[in-house]
């Protein structure tokens, strides 16, 4: 018989991820010493091969501002530029994640990015697990080849998997609908 672990599979069965214009303006955010067993829970996903096809950039105050500043210099209008330096104008602790596949002909790409994609969610729920405030909000520039360059010395073949803002939540928001089983799910038994 499986071993069950009732209190892990409540926090799945209930975890969301908190916006981050809800954390708290000025309030705490993990240091080091809280951060460093939250990304090392997060690393624990599928990496097959062990390729490690991924690097974690954490980013406070300066460096998020400067990534904010990258934004509003590369948005096409106004309204593009403002969206894009508000993600980082507002957060005061955020991880970016960044993709970086080896190359390795047994272990496909799509694997190796799809394990980046893993940890930006291994990331948000151990910092949740943690009781912190998280959600992964990547935004438009991280999609942009030359702000990921500027921002993260992202070559060519890397790209920017998601970024995970961690802070405190200052409230508590309701929470969303979430997906009807019968609608997303087909059950195939011959």
């Amino acid at each position: 018989m499986p071993v069950a672990h009732p209190e892990a599979f409540a926090f799945l069965s209930t975890r969301r991820s908190h916006p981050a214009k809800a954390f708290a303006q000025g309030g705490p955010t993990p240091d080091r010493a809280a951060l460093e067993p939250i990304l090392t829970a997060a690393l624990r996903v599928p990496d097959h091969g062990k390729l490690e096809p991924w690097r974690l950039i954490v980013l406070r105050g300066a460096a998020l501002r400067r990534l904010g500043d990258l934004a509003a210099k590369l948005g096409v209008d106004a309204e593009m530029a403002a969206k894009g330096r508000a993600i980082y104008d507002t957060t005061a602790l955020a991880v970016a994640v960044i993709s970086s596949p080896k190359e390795q002909p047994k272990v496909p790409e799509v694997e190796q990015r799809a394990s980046a994609h893993a940890l930006c969610m291994n990331l948000v729920n151990a910092a949740e697990a943690q009781g912190w405030g998280a959600c992964w909000l990547t935004g438009w520039p991280a999609h942009h080849p030359v702000w990921a360059a500027e921002a993260f010395g992202c070559t060519p073949h890397e790209r920017v998997a998601g970024i995970v803002h961690i802070g405190t939540v200052a409230a508590e928001a309701p929470d969303r609908p979430r997906p009807d089983l019968t609608r997303v799910v087909e059950w195939r038994e011959v």
